[in-house]
């Protein structure tokens, strides 16, 4: 039993010694491949990071920046002028006292209520004016019985000179009495239909249909035709915008040009048109007044401001994003790349800003390219590498 426990002990140390060994070798492998992957990966990054500094390094050993860069062209677009002015009626008509005036008995509207053409405003106390028509209609009638009496008897006196009753003389005299008479007629006439029109015109009355816009006058006032304006009436609600402009945009001009009006404080905006120019110029501010017509709308009230803006014809200039337009104390300008791939400033000049862009309708032709972004990181002369905008 000694020897058999002897041997299975001699044996076993020989298959772990031999285990070991094989795990160690397989160890030193596993080791050994790593050491070689790491040495591989670091100098040949270090060889990579060492061709791209080469690449990309300038004249002074520095990195090129990359730039995106558009060539915009040339595309159609509105030229719009911008101004602000203040809102009024398109027609403002004052209404007053057309008569001799008197005591108001009545008023019959109110501002903001829309009248016809005609329809009164306020009455006048008329007892007197009244009284007198009366009497002068009572005159009418009195003179009409003298004319028939008149008339009567020159008839009788024109049949009797045939028989010799009656001298031609008497007869002429009885025709110039007719005569008188019926002219008294049209004289008593004349007055009372006077003194209607005066009656009437106690009424006061809209000119023309539109908005009450101002109510200057309560029952128990005296009025006369030194009132001043008793109301105040936008014919037909039609409002306008009297435009501030100056005299250079006046001249591009053209009455029918459309337009768009933005009161203040309102985020609406109301489509109208130009239909006057001023003819003259301010001479102290050089500005003129371009007026615009609007539709009635019950958020557009004379006296108020607003802002609008008239297209005043078209014109191709590029286009560029708002990123692309840098702003300093001297004014506008982008930065474009030259041929030798060196940043330029370039002054421009803006106008319309539009869905695309900003139109620039001076210094750029178009087929320049224009850096996008990174501008504001710039100084001209500096190296760039321009890599297109991609669609």
């Amino acid at each position: 039993m000694n020897r058999e426990t002897s041997f299975s002990s001699s044996d076993t140390l020989v298959v772990v010694d031999r285990s070991t060994r094989r795990r160690n070798i397989i160890i030193a492998a596993v080791v050994g491949i790593a050491v070689l992957l790491a040495a591989f990966l670091i100098f040949g990054r270090g060889g990579d990071e060492k061709a791209a500094g080469a690449a990309g390094a300038g004249p002074g050993g520095g990195q090129v920046p990359t730039v995106t860069v558009v060539v915009p062209g040339r595309t159609q677009v509105a030229r719009a002028i911008a101004a602000t002015g203040s809102l009024a009626a398109r027609v403002d008509m004052p209404v007053g006292v057309a008569g001799e005036g008197g005591m108001v008995a009545s008023v019959l509207v109110q501002p903001g209520q829309w009248v016809g053409a005609g329809q009164t405003l306020a009455v006048i106390d008329r007892a007197v004016q009244a009284r007198q028509t009366q009497q002068l209609a009572a005159q009418v009638q009195v003179a009409r019985a003298d004319a028939a009496l008149a008339q009567n008897e020159f008839e009788r006196s024109e049949s009797l000179v045939g028989r010799g009753f009656v001298s031609k003389a008497d007869l002429d005299r009885k025709r110039a009495a007719r005569d008188a008479a019926t002219a008294r007629v049209r004289v008593s006439e004349a007055s009372l239909a006077e003194s209607r029109a005066r009656m009437g015109r106690l009424d006061i009355r809209s000119p023309a249909a539109g908005l009450v816009l101002e109510r200057n006058v309560e029952p128990g006032q005296v009025v006369s035709p030194g009132s001043g304006a008793l109301f105040r009436v936008a014919r037909g609600g039609e409002m306008e915008l009297k435009a501030q402009l100056s005299e250079a945009d006046l001249v591009t001009l053209k009455v029918g040009a459309p337009a768009s009006v933005t009161p203040v404080g309102s985020a609406q905006s109301y489509a109208g048109s130009v239909w006057q120019i001023s003819p003259v110029v301010n001479m102290q501010n050089r500005q003129g007044v371009a007026r615009i017509a609007l539709p009635y709308n019950e958020t557009l009230r004379p006296g108020g401001f607003a802002s609008v803006s008239i297209v005043a014809g078209s014109q191709e200039a590029p286009v560029l994003p708002e990123s692309a337009i840098q702003s300093d104390d001297k004014g506008n300008f982008v930065y474009v790349v030259s041929k030798a791939n060196r940043a330029e400033r370039r002054p421009v000049k803006t106008g319309t800003v539009t869905p695309a862009g900003i139109a620039v309708v001076e210094g750029l032709s178009g087929n320049e390219m224009v850096v996008l972004r990174a501008g504001g990181f710039l100084n001209p002369g500096d190296r760039v590498r321009p890599q297109r905008q991609k669609n």
